[in-house]
């Protein structure tokens, strides 16, 4: 396994040709009344060519804003990836933004996420955060995976997030 640094003319459709964005999801967290329960929610989640274009363009901003992108290769083959945002965000510009994590479908359950999650920490703590803000899917595995890295709820919302992903869980990581 290999992890490091993209680079800005790296991130073409051609990184993500062997990348499997799919995930079946059966139950996820929603906060009612106040309180987080899990719900029955059931869809597909998988990446269209469309989605897969507007990621490079994402990606690609992340690095011109001064932002950073991991990568995890097995085999010269994109497994998994980070993207953490250079611009400070909350009102006491105390967020880094861990904008993307994910982890090819084959490669889950290897640690490939939570190393990536890793470096993006130790990043963004030399950058001067006091902590990541994660807008994070709902779903209980992606939730789990969160909490067992020691992620909470976030004291403060970004809400450019809770209107782009109304139903995300809005978590912080302090570094």
């Amino acid at each position: 396994m290999e992890y490091r640094e993209l680079l800005e003319d790296e991130i073409t459709l051609e990184l993500f040709k062997d990348f499997n964005r799919y995930q079946k999801v059966t139950k996820c967290w929603r906060k009612v009344d106040g309180q987080w329960i899990i719900k029955d929610i059931a869809f597909i989640d998988q990446w269209s060519l469309e989605e897969y274009n507007e990621l490079v363009s994402y990606l690609k901003n992340t690095l011109r804003t001064s932002g950073m992108i991991y990568g995890a290769f097995i085999d010269e083959r994109l497994q998994g990836f980070a993207a953490i945002e250079g611009s400070p965000i909350g009102s006491k510009g105390e967020y880094l933004d861990l904008s993307s994590i994910h982890v090819s479908l084959e490669a889950r359950g290897r640690g490939i996420g939570k190393k990536l999650f890793l470096l993006s920490a130790q990043w963004a703590r030399e950058k001067g955060a006091k902590k990541l803000y994660i807008s994070a899917h709902s779903s209980v595995e992606t939730q789990s995976f969160y909490k067992a890295l020691g992620c909470i709820e976030a004291e403060e919302y970004n809400q450019e997030h809770v209107i782009r992903e109304p139903y995300d869980c809005q978590l912080e990581y302090l570094l």
